[in-house]
C-alpha cells in the first residue's frame, strides 16, 4: 500500500479528539502510517483493554525485552553511554499511547525501566499533540540526547502543526527535559523523520556539538513529484548540550522536477566534518552532502548510489504498511560507510554496503553484505549501520526472512566487518522469528515494525533493538515489544 509518508509520520493522538476529526482531508492524509491509529485511538471504542501499563521484565535468553510494557511499541533507536557503558538507552514510538519512550539499563542491558518524553501543551483549547520518530544519542561526557517529532491536533479540526524536539537527560535516561524548536503551522508543511548525532571526536573543533536533521515539507506534500516543491533536509546544531538550537539550514538543495528528500541520517567523521546522507524518492537516489563549519553551511550534495525501488515496497513481511528505503551511514578515521537495502518483490530485496575514501565525493558500487540460501528468494531490510569508534569495525543490523520460504517471518540478522567492509561475516541475532502479517492492522494499526530498527557499538560491544512479536509475547497477551540483546566481538 502506497503512503504519503512524507506527509505525516507521526503514530499517535489523544484520546478525547472525538472521531469526527478523521474527516479532515481524507484525501490528504488517509494513507499516513500514522492515520489508521489516529481514527482508532479517536473513536468512542478502546483499540485494545490493556494498551497503558508496565509488565515484569523479560528475557528469552539473551534475547532481553526492553519495553515489557502493555501496548504496542515500534520503530526502534539505541545508544550506549561512553562514559559509562552499563548505561544503554532505547527509544521507540507508542502505539496506543501519546508520549514517545525511552528505555534505560543501568546493567549492561540486563534489565530496562521506561520514560515518557515531555510533549508541550496543545496549540488549541481541547487540542492534543503526540510524538513520533525516535533517535537517540550519548554525547561523550555521558549526556543523553533524543530526538522526536511533535504532531499537534486542533479539537476535531485535524492536524494545525508539528515541530521538532530534543529532550536531554543528565541521568542515563531516567528523567528529561525537551527543547522545542522549527515549528511549522502552515497548509502543507511538516517537520519529519528527525535524527540526531552528536560530536564526540575530541580533536574536532565542533566536539560536543549536538546535531539534529530532519526532513521537511513545504507545500509539495502528496502532490505528483513532477509538481514544484516538495520535503527538503534542514539541520539545526547546538553547541549548549541541547538547551537551544540553531536556526536551521538546508542540507539539500531543491532540483529540477521536484524534490523528495526524507530520511535524514546525520554521522560525525573523526575530523568533525559532518555528513547527511537521505533519499531522495524524486531521483530515486542516496545522496550525501557535508559541512566543514559545524553545520552552518553545506556543500554540494553526491550520488552515493540509484535505487531500484523509489520510496518504498510492499515486501510479503510488511505488506500493509511496506518498507522504505533510506540510509544508514557511519565513519571511521579512513572512510565513510553507508547501508541500505534494494530489490524487487520478484527477486527479493538485499542489504547492501557502500564506501567512500574521498570524503563522500564518490562511493563504491553498492554491494551486499550477506547471501541468500541457495535458489531461495528472501528480503532483506531496515538495515541499521553502527561503526565502533575504539576500533573502527563496521556493524550492520537488519530484518531477514531467510528462514521462512513464504517471506512473512523475519528474524534479526548482524553481518560485521573488521576490514573496512572488505568482507562480512553474519550471525542470527534472534532467537524466535517475528511475523508480523498474521494480525495487522487490528493489532499495530498498521504499523507492523516501523520505518526502522536500530544499531549501537561501542568498545567491542554491539546492541541491536528491534520491534518484536515471537509467539512467547504472543501467549503473554502483549503485542509488539521493543528487544534488544548484546553481543561481544573483543577487541
Amino acid at each position: 500500500m502506497r503512503r504519503t509518508r512524507w506527509f505525516v509520520l507521526a503514530l499517535l493522538v489523544a484520546l478525547a479528539v472525538p472521531a469526527a476529526a478523521a474527516a479532515y482531508n481524507p484525501s490528504l492524509y488517509s494513507g499516513a502510517t500514522w492515520y489508521a491509529k489516529y481514527q482508532a485511538v479517536s473513536s468512542v471504542t478502546p483499540v485494545c483493554s490493556g494498551n497503558v501499563g508496565d509488565g515484569p521484565q523479560l528475557s528469552f535468553a539473551d534475547n532481553v525485552d526492553a519495553s515489557h510494557e502493555c501496548g504496542s511499541q515500534s520503530e526502534t533507536s539505541i545508544a550506549i553511554n561512553p562514559a559509562a557503558p552499563d548505561n544503554v538507552v532505547a527509544g521507540s514510538n507508542e502505539i496506543q499511547r501519546l508520549p514517545m519512550r525511552a528505555m534505560a539499563s543501568f546493567d549492561g542491558g540486563l534489565t530496562f525501566q521506561g520514560s515518557d518524553l515531555p510533549l508541550p501543551p496543545p496549540l488549541v483549547k481541547n487540542g492534543s499533540d503526540f510524538g513520533s520518530d525516535p533517535s537517540v544519542a550519548f554525547d561523550a561526557a555521558g549526556n543523553l540526547y533524543y530526538g522526536y517529532i511533535v504532531v499537534f491536533f486542533g479539537a476535531g479540526n485535524g492536524i494545525n502543526g508539528s515541530e521538532m524536539a530534543v529532550a536531554r537527560s543528565s541521568d542515563g535516561g531516567r528523567t528529561w527535559d525537551a527543547t522545542y524548536f522549527n515549528p511549522q503551522t502552515g497548509q502543507g508543511q511538516f517537520n519529519d523523520k528527525p535524527y540526531v548525532a552528536v560530536d564526540n571526536n575530541p580533536g574536532s573543533p565542533f566536539f560536543g556539538r549536538v546535531y539534529a536533521a530532519w526532513d521537511n515539507a513545504s507545500g509539495g506534500n502528496g502532490k505528483p513529484s513532477s509538481e514544484k516543491n516538495g520535503n527538503n533536509l534542514l539541520v539545526s546544531y547546538s553547541s549548549d548540550h541541547g538547551v537551544t538550537f540553531s536556526t536551521p539550514v538546508v542540507a539539500s538543495p531543491f532540483l529540477k522536477g521536484g524534490t523528495g528528500h526524507i530520511a535524514a541520517d546525520p554521522f560525525v567523521a573523526p575530523d568533525g566534518t559532518l555528513h547527511v546522507a537521505w533519499l531522495d524518492y524524486v531521483h530515486s537516489l542516496l545522496a550525501e552532502s557535508s559541512s566543514t563549519d559545524g553545520g552552518q553551511t553545506f556543500g554540494s550534495p553526491h550520488v552515493i548510489s540509484f535505487t531500484q525501488i523509489p520510496f518504498d515496497i510492499d515486501l510479503p513481511s510488511i505488506n500493509v504498511r511496506g518498507a522504505l528505503v533510506y540510509p544508514t551511514c557511519g565513519a571511521s578515521v579512513s572512510a565513510l560507510y553507508c547501508s541500505w537495502f534494494d530489490g524487487s518483490l520478484a527477486g527479493g530485496t538485499d542489504v547492501l554496503f557502500s564506501k567512500s575514501t574521498d570524503g563522500g565525493q564518490t562511493w563504491s558500487a553498492g554491494a551486499p553484505v550477506t547471501t541468500d540460501p541457495p535458489g531461495q528468494v528472501t528480503d532483506q531490510f531496515y538495515p541499521w549501520l553502527a561503526v565502533d569508534p575504539l576500533n573502527g569495525y563496521i556493524y550492520i543490523s537488519y530484518y531477514d526472512t531467510r528462514n521462512d520460504p513464504t517471506r512473512k517471518a523475519t528474524d534479526v540478522f548482524l553481518s560485521s566487518s573488521k576490514n573496512g567492509g572488505f568482507s562480512f561475516t553474519t550471525q542470527k541475532v534472534t532467537n524466535a522469528p517475528t511475523d508480523e502479517t498474521c494480525c495487522s492492522p487490528s493489532v499495530n494499526l498498521g504499523n507492523q515494525y516501523g520505518d526502522y530498527e536500530g544499531l549501537a557499538a561501542f568498545d567491542g560491544i554491539v546492541r541491536p533493538v528491534w520491534t518484536d512479536r515471537r509467539q512467547a509475547v504472543i501467549d503473554l497477551g502483549l503485542r509488539e515489544e521493543v528487544f534488544t540483546a548484546g553481543l561481544s566481538f573483543g577487541p
